[in-house]
């Protein structure tokens, strides 16, 4: 992060008994998006400013605590910076998960196919997984990706839904339904951050295991998406978690 990140953002963070002994300040200014949402399908986005500042040339560097981790995320970026990241750790977590974009797909098609092949579970949006497999169907796309070398893929399909791949078995579940989307920003991460949060809580890597962290990452991206920025998730406790699970 950068010189703008504020004291209330720190303390938002540690609230949530969020770990930031790796959190890196530097001079200059955050990362910064900003986009437009179309009225009539939020699932199509219009990228209006994109400033990597002091993300531009940003280079991980893993703790020796962080480098034995049982659970790895690593979040969109250069594929060529998540694999340094995984070449870093020290023992082979038990579970490695991928997010990426289009853009690395066009710029950097084959540092981000070594990195699909080391990893357990790739997630992308279904345009993504379209133009990453070459296939417009998306059981075929599956099934495509699959064969380059992960056990598992999770096609985000916005207010769809989501699709789980995990070895010979398809699971689809629909998106939690809302009367008002305030924001679909970061609905992706904060899906990712439940599924991940739920398989390292759990332990439980089976199929099932698999099927009710997905219905969790579901679940938080429908908090998500309920205010701007992350104010309903800085509001949420167990409790409303649990709840729209059980809904759910």
């Amino acid at each position: 992060v950068g010189e703008d990140f504020r004291p209330d953002d720190m303390d938002a963070l540690n609230g949530h008994g969020i770990d930031l002994s790796g959190l890196e300040r530097r001079p200059g200014q955050t990362f910064r998006w900003a986009g437009r949402y179309m009225t009539e399908d939020v699932n199509v986005r219009e990228t209006l400013d994109t400033q990597l500042n002091v993300f531009a040339d940003f280079s991980p560097t893993l703790s020796p605590e962080n480098r034995q981790r049982p659970f790895l995320f690593l979040a969109n970026t250069d594929p060529e910076l998540q694999l340094d990241v995984l070449d870093q750790m020290t023992i082979r977590p038990r579970l490695v998960a991928l997010d990426t974009m289009n853009f690395w797909i066009e710029a950097k098609n084959r540092a981000l196919h070594s990195v699909v092949r080391a990893v357990d579970v790739l997630l992308m949006d279904e345009g993504e997984a379209r133009s990453f497999a070459g296939e417009f169907n998306l059981v075929n796309a599956g099934k495509r990706i699959l064969s380059l070398g992960p056990t598992s893929l999770i096609v985000k399909r916005g207010e769809h839904g989501v699709l789980l791949f995990n070895g010979d078995s398809i699971f689809a579940v629909p998106s939690f339904p809302l009367e008002r989307v305030v924001d679909p920003t970061g609905a992706g991460d904060s899906f990712a951050g439940g599924f991940m949060g739920y398989l390292a809580a759990t332990g439980d890597l089976s199929d099932a295991g698999f099927r009710r962290a997905v219905v969790l990452g579901s679940v938080m991206g429908s908090f998500d998406v309920e205010s701007f920025s992350t104010h309903r998730l800085n509001s949420l406790n167990t409790s409303d978690i649990h709840a729209r699970f059980r809904s759910f």
